[in-house]
């Protein structure tokens, strides 16, 4: 995949600007798919000469000018075109497991620390996958939104990145306690 389908995807609720975008991004892409703001402005102006997304200047009187961008036909084309096409199988690269793998001959510590600063970090992002979709769903219950909500591709997505989360926090926990025992180092 490359960052050209993620902005075309994240372009599909409508015109946004480059901030607008980014932001976009930070909420929901990010579980997926991490891009710079820079990237993504870069991404924008390329696919704007390829023809997939058209901008429009809007003129703002106490704000310098934006650019929205929105899908064009033929950036809806690419996005069918890459749906069709098989997916590659995911992997998994991430300096904390390399620091796990080296678990035997490193200050164990420290490892529990990064493994429960880890394990923080995903409970603060489960709570903010709760709240995204807890406002997609609105009034409906889950089972509800599921079977005839509508976004529900950014829900499905939201959902996915809810359970990595929740898989990378009880990894963590588990690691850090396995650890602290074998250690005998006390709980924090």
């Amino acid at each position: 995949m490359a960052l050209r389908h993620a902005v075309l995807a994240a372009l599909l609720d409508g015109e946004r600007s480059g901030y607008q975008l980014a932001k976009a991004f930070d909420m929901g892409m990010a579980n997926f798919w991490h891009a710079l703001p820079q990237q993504l402005y870069a991404e924008l102006a390329k696919l704007e000469r390829e023809g997939l997304v058209a901008g429009r200047e809007v003129v703002q009187e106490a704000r310098p000018n934006k650019r929205l961008f929105t899908v064009t036909d033929a950036g809806s084309a690419e996005l069918q075109r890459f749906a069709a096409t098989p997916s590659k199988p995911s992997f998994i690269r991430d300096d904390l497991l390399v620091k796990v793998a080296a678990a035997d001959s490193v200050d164990p510590a420290e490892l529990i620390s990064r493994l429960e600063e880890r394990a923080e970090a995903s409970r603060a992002k489960l709570d903010l996958f709760d709240g995204l979709l807890a406002t997609m769903r609105g009034d409906l219950d889950e089972d509800e939104f599921l079977a005839r909500g509508t976004g529900i591709g950014p829900y499905l997505t939201c959902l996915r990145g809810r359970v990595f989360e929740s898989e990378n926090r009880d990894w963590c926990e588990r690691a850090a306690a396995v650890l602290r025992s074998r250690t005998r180092l006390p709980a924090e």
